[in-house]
This record gives C-alpha cells, sequence and structure tokens, in this order.
C-alpha cells in the first residue's frame, strides 16, 4: 500500500505530537452535501448506494474534495451486521431504517449467529479495498461498526425508538435473553471490523449511539462490557502499522472514565461535556474525540469560527485530540460553515501549538 502522506489523524490517535489538530466529521459524507444527494438519487435507494463498493467509494471521496479533512470514513450503515444476521433491513419512508424480523421469540435469539464478513458482509470489504486505493495514501481510512447495545436495541425495537421499552424490559425481565443478544453481537462486531481492517482500514471506531439511554447500573451492565469484548478482540496492527480505536458513546460522559478503562486508544464525546474536564479527568490514558454542538454550524461564520476556538483552547496545547462534531453532522447544514470549521481548526490548533 502506498505510504499515507497525512498520518496527522492516526498520530493524534495514539497521543503523539502532531503540528495541529486534525479533525473529521461524523456523517461527513451525507446529505448536506448536493452531490451525495445526486449520487443518492443515481442509487435508487439508500441500500443500494451502501451495497454498491463503487458507489460508496464515490460518496466517501466526496467531503475530502470539498474539504482539507485529515480522515475519509467508509461510507456504509450501522446495521449492516444485524442485516447479516438475517433480521431484513429495509427503510421505510419518512420512518428511518427498520427490520422485517426484529428479535421476539426466545428461539429467534437462541438461533443468532455471527455473520461471515466475507460472505453476507463482502460488498462492505470490497468498499473499503476500492477507497483504499482511490485514496491513495492521501489520508487514512476509519472502518466503523455499531457498539453491540445500539444494534441490539435495534434488533429487539425492530426500528428507532423513542423509549426503547422493548429492549428496556428485556433487560430487567429476561437479561439471559439480552446478554445472549449482546454476546453474538460482539463477537460479529470484532469479526466485522477485523475484516474491514484486513481490508484497508487504518483506524476503527465503534458508535454507541444509544448507550446514554441507560441507567448508570445497566450501562455497566449491557454496554460497557461488550465495548471491553469488543475493544478486547480487536486487530491492534495490521501491516507492520498500528491499527487505533475510537469508542464512542452518545450521552456517555459520565461514565469517561470507565470507557477509558476498556483498553480503547481514543473516547469520543459529544458535546455536552467540555472536553477539558474530560482531559483531566482521562490524563494521558486515551485520546479524545470531540466535541462541537453540530448546531452550531447553523450559527453564522464568526459564531462557528468562535465555538471551534473555544473547544480547542479547552483542550489546550496536549497531544491526543481529535476535533470532531459531538454527534453526527446534520442534513440541514450549510456546506460553507464546514469550510469556515476545517480552516478555523487547523489555523487556530497551529497557533496554539506555536504557543501564539
Amino acid at each position: 500500500m502506498t505510504r499515507l502522506q497525512n498520518d496527522t489523524f492516526l498520530r493524534a490517535l495514539l497521543r503523539q505530537p502532531t503540528e495541529y489538530t486534525p479533525m473529521w466529521l461524523m456523517r461527513q459524507a451525507g446529505r448536506y452535501l448536493p452531490e451525495y444527494c445526486e449520487t443518492r438519487k443515481r442509487a435508487g435507494s439508500f441500500l443500494n448506494l451502501c451495497k454498491s463498493p463503487t458507489l460508496a467509494c464515490e460518496v466517501t471521496l466526496q467531503p475530502l474534495a470539498r474539504y482539507n479533512l485529515d480522515a475519509a470514513i467508509l461510507f456504509s450503515d450501522i446495521l449492516t451486521v444485524p442485516d447479516a444476521m438475517g433480521l431484513g433491513l429495509y427503510f421505510a419512508e419518512g420512518e428511518g431504517p427498520r427490520f422485517e424480523r426484529p428479535l421476539r421469540d426466545e428461539w429467534e435469539i437462541r438461533n443468532l449467529a455471527i455473520p461471515d464478513p466475507h460472505a453476507e458482509l463482502q460488498y462492505v470489504m470490497d468498499a473499503v479495498a476500492e477507497i483504499r486505493r482511490a485514496l491513495n495514501g492521501s489520508v487514512p481510512l476509519i472502518g466503523f461498526s455499531g457498539s453491540p447495545w445500539t444494534l441490539a436495541c435495534y434488533m429487539v425495537e425492530g426500528g428507532s425508538s423513542d423509549d426503547y421499552r422493548k429492549v428496556k424490559a428485556m433487560a430487567y425481565s429476561r437479561p439471559d435473553l439480552l446478554h445472549h443478544i449482546l454476546t453474538v453481537t460482539a463477537d460479529s462486531v470484532v469479526a466485522y471490523l477485523n475484516a474491514q481492517i484486513q481490508s484497508g482500514a487504518q483506524a476503527v471506531m465503534v458508535f454507541d449511539s444509544w448507550g446514554g439511554v441507560l441507567s448508570e447500573a445497566a450501562y455497566h451492565e449491557f454496554s460497557l462490557p461488550y465495548l471491553k469484548r469488543v475493544v478486547d478482540g480487536l486487530i491492534k496492527a495490521h501491516d507492520g502499522e498500528r491499527v487505533p480505536n475510537i469508542v464512542f458513546t452518545k450521552g456517555g460522559g459520565l461514565w469517561i472514565e470507565s470507557i477509558a478503562g476498556i483498553g480503547c486508544d481514543a473516547v469520543g464525546l459529544d458535546w455536552t461535556m467540555d472536553i477539558g474536564r474530560a482531559r483531566a479527568l482521562v490524563g494521558d490514558k486515551v485520546a479524545l474525540q470531540g466535541n462541537l454542538d453540530p448546531n452550531v454550524l447553523f450559527a453564522p461564520p464568526e459564531a462557528v469560527a468562535r465555538e471551534a476556538r473555544r473547544v480547542l483552547d479547552s483542550f489546550g496545547n496536549h497531544p491526543g485530540h481529535v476535533f470532531n462534531l459531538g454527534h453526527g453532522i446534520s442534513q440541514f447544514t450549510p456546506p460553507e460553515s464546514v469550510s469556515v470549521l476545517v480552516d478555523t481548526v487547523h489555523e487556530h490548533s497551529r497557533k496554539i501549538r506555536a504557543g501564539v
């Protein structure tokens, strides 16, 4: 493979000194970009877009053509794993992702099996390999998966939820069944991410999007141990290079010290916690990723720049920061706001490094 021209993102994840703070955006390839909408229209459906390695590569590269970002992230969906388990993923207009066969009966849960990433999910591996070739060593490629708990939420609820009533009812009435789902799903995530690494992903991220809906005790029973199981099982180096990993629990600021203790390289933060305070709590144990409120990007350019500087100043002149939003970018974001953000982060962080 071609040697990386810009490895700032990877060095930051490993808490090594960098000349500036690297950045990328969760959902950076998406509906806020008109070119993405055009490609999505050509694909005919979101699933067609995900399952075409060529189109997935095309949309992965689109934000890099517009912005000076420090990493690309595979274009895919977190629900590819349960889809490969046979739950029948589909997207209903105006409803988001749904499953035709959610997990409700004990026999279905007991029959749950780990999918082969080189069979049911080979289209993802083909996309990873194609994107790596297209990047040609410009910036690193991030692979990703949903967390075991977040995937279990979708698998039991049958789609997104306002109250997570079905999966929480299972947690409190039949924890044995939920633990079985989580164990199989965690091992599936490990196999899936390791296959992405072997196909060319140079860092991987686990999205625990719904971890924050749990109580303290429930998080430490149903989410955190399975995040650790995933991290423990990940390939840590490939082709002679370290492959760092990032764990992100939305709403997980309360548990940042616990998350930092599971062996991950970096912890993602949402916007509800001051990143300087987070750094003080975890010290040099992990890198931190985040954590601008995505809605800042709807403000005027001077406000976008001011709030970006606020995050950078709070973290301070220390290694181990990857700038990002505290969650995925909104589809309604003006693309020009992202330009302001990227330029501000790179310029201001260089001044911080120089002690200006």
